[in-house]
């Protein structure tokens, strides 16, 4: 199978999940009184975006069920206790923290933009998307508590998206650190993009397992996938941000280099000797001309500061695809592999 055959079939089985998550989503979450509250929660999840984490969490399903992709009902999967689990359900609580997080993380940097339009504190006000981001953490909860599992189950994935939310704040919180630092180890990085970005991947391709009560060494391998796909994707996310056009980023480009945040790509090019924090003179994203950030490209290109970044997440690809090995061959494990290469594939 040809690159470009695998890569349409993957993003075939995004777009097909994808609608299934859009259409759960009206029905878990809503327009309700007080309307401007839910309208602003629902607005950053109606402005687009490809639901990736929700389709890992429904891959996952079905290659822990053994069946054939989109072959199942994701409301009515079978645990080996008999319960019948809604495991759509908690792809959408999945995809509704995704929402409050990016919400919230557009406040604290202050970023106009979102997926091409206002952010929702643009669109509406501070104190609004503050709220709308509390409620869709909330929300998340409450849908997945109405699972169907098995109780322990259920618990045991209450509490995994519990701790999962907590890590994603310590990693934030790890990021904003990093801003007034230039001593920082590729090894301290990897672990703040494993706490904010990868744990909530991890936490979409273990989820599956823990309700549908699979073993602890399944759970624990899509877990590990989740990881190093999630830590490959950010590094991705990183390399996009510098080298994708703004309007088909959804938000202004080189914004990582205005606003001080250190990636893999930076990390490198200060031990290589580039001075970074001159490479854009810019006080705001807004601010920043493509002109400015093509030119600091070029210098981190020469530095060969973009490729390691693009071979680090290539490896980190590899090993977790390696974890998938405890679930038995199916197009559901081939399409969770090679949805892990298009994390690193793929463009805006």
């Amino acid at each position: 199978m040809t690159t470009e055959t695998t890569e349409a079939r993957v993003l075939e089985a995004i777009r097909e999940r994808r609608e299934l998550v859009n259409a759960a989503i009206d029905d878990e979450l809503p327009v309700q009184p007080p309307e401007r509250l839910y309208e602003a929660s629902r607005y950053i999840l109606e402005a687009g975006g490809k639901r990736l984490r929700p389709a890992v969490t429904t891959l996952a399903a079905e290659a822990v069920a053994d069946v054939e992709p989109m072959s199942a009902d994701f409301r009515a999967f079978t645990a080996p206790d008999g319960s019948v689990v809604d495991v759509m359900r908690a792809a959408v609580s999945i995809e509704v923290i995704q929402s409050f997080t990016l919400i919230h993380d557009d406040i604290m940097d202050d970023d106009a933009l979102r997926r091409g339009v206002p952010a929702v504190h643009e669109q509406y006000d501070t104190s609004t998307a503050i709220l709308a981001g509390d409620t869709l953490y909330s929300k998340a909860f409450e849908i997945l508590s109405e699972t169907g599992a098995d109780p322990a189950c259920g618990q045991a994935a209450m509490r995994l998206l519990a701790s999962t939310c907590t890590e994603i704040c310590e990693g934030q919180s790890l990021d904003v650190a990093f801003e007034s630092r230039d001593d920082i180890d590729p090894d301290e990085y990897l672990e703040m993009v494993e706490l904010k970005t990868a744990v909530l991947y991890g936490a979409a391709a273990s989820m599956a397992g823990v309700l549908l009560g699979a073993d602890d060494d399944v759970v624990d391998a899509l877990y590990q996938y989740g990881i190093d796909s999630g830590r490959a994707f950010q590094i991705q996310d990183d390399v996009l941000d510098l080298t994708v056009p703004s309007d088909e980023l959804g938000k202004q480009r080189g914004s990582d280099l205005v606003e001080g945040k250190e990636t893999l790509v930076t990390l490198h090019a200060r031990r290589a000797g580039v001075d970074v924090d001159g490479l854009v003179d810019a006080e705001t994203p807004a601010a920043v001309t493509e002109a400015a950030v093509d030119e600091a490209v070029e210098t981190l290109e020469a530095a060969g500061s973009i490729a390691y970044a693009r071979e680090t997440a290539t490896e980190l690809t590899e090993r977790s695809k390696e974890h998938l090995s405890v679930l038995p061959e199916s197009d559901a494990r081939r399409l969770l592999e090679d949805l892990a290469d298009y994390l690193i594939t793929r463009g805006y």
